[in-house]
């Protein structure tokens, strides 16, 4: 398959209203700059028909357009990995389907590589067309990110890839996959550029609220620590706790007159409990440093000799 300058890759669910003037609106964008370009549908399994809409587009288009179907609903971030794998282009472009981000836009990520020379440009949202609630939510999750795992802070799913960066993420499978992390384990050279969000005009996100808390969830098990240090820091607390309310019962049986027994059994209880939360505190740090442990899974940006 003959490479191209650019790989529009589009993860499509539920997608039938929107398809065609996206392809429209990006092949007159790229066309304007006399670029070679192909657009990667890649279908998650959708239920109304934007598989048949894609095929329609093959069929006019063959050229400019790769369509993909997935034998399984993936997410979204999976789909996106498969556009990036079948995109064989200098530059990979990743948005959605929903038309909030105007086709148009893809020019000032173009502009702002050519400007900084990065492996990765991120589209940045001023002014986020979403619910005040999920904007929030948004927000909390980015720095979050930020803070306890390798993502930039301001990450979106519009965003210019490089070629050379996208050969690096072949190996990669992985059924929670949280794209702007596993990009952030392979390159330094980020950029950002603020864009465009609009309102969505037709259709409704695939995301409820109820599924993004779910797929945050699955993301912070999968890409952080914080669970294992939580039980590390909770058995330390609670085994110190447990040490000093048995030193209290033990001064009390020595200085006042307390019920037979009672001493013996609480203190034994106590101490029980914090060596039980000590050690689960302790199985959690290993298991933290077994999670952090990746060996020699690393990548040469640049040698010179």
């Amino acid at each position: 398959m003959q490479r191209v300058s650019y790989a529009i890759i589009v993860p499509v669910y539920n997608g039938a209203n929107t398809l065609v003037e996206l392809f429209e609106r990006t092949r007159a964008t790229l066309e304007g700059i006399g670029a070679t370009f192909k657009m990667v549908f890649v279908d998650d399994c959708s239920k109304d028909d934007s598989w048949e809409i894609i095929k329609m587009l093959k069929k006019q288009y063959p050229k400019h357009v790769t369509a993909i179907k997935l034998a399984r609903n993936s997410g979204q971030h999976n789909a996106t990995l498969c556009g990036l794998h079948h995109g064989n282009a200098d530059y990979l472009i990743t948005i959605d389907d929903d038309l909030q981000i105007p086709p148009e836009e893809i020019l000032k990520l173009i502009e702002r590589q050519t400007a900084t020379e990065a492996d990765l440009i991120y589209g940045t949202f001023n002014d986020k067309k979403h619910a005040p609630v999920r904007n929030f939510g948004s927000m909390l999750v980015n720095k979050f990110f930020y803070y306890f795992a390798n993502t930039s802070g301001k990450g979106s799913s519009f965003r210019l890839v490089s070629g050379v960066l996208a050969e690096r993420l072949k190996n990669v499978n992985q059924k929670y996959l949280l794209l702007d992390e596993v990009l952030s384990w392979y390159t330094s050279s980020v950029a950002n550029i603020a864009v465009d969000h609009q309102l969505r005009k037709k259709g409704r996100s695939g995301y409820s609220t109820f599924k993004l808390v779910l797929l945050t969830l699955n993301y912070i098990i999968s890409y952080t620590v914080i669970p294992l240090r939580l039980m590390t820091y909770v058995g330390i607390f609670g085994s110190i706790t447990c040490l000093v309310l048995s030193i209290i019962y033990i001064y009390q049986k020595l200085s006042f007159d307390v019920e037979l027994g009672f001493t013996s059994l609480i203190v034994a209880i106590f101490f029980s409990t914090s060596l039980i939360l000590f050690c689960l505190g302790i199985i959690g740090e290993y298991i933290s440093r077994l999670y952090n442990k990746d060996g020699s899974t690393y990548y040469v940006i640049k040698e010179i000799r």
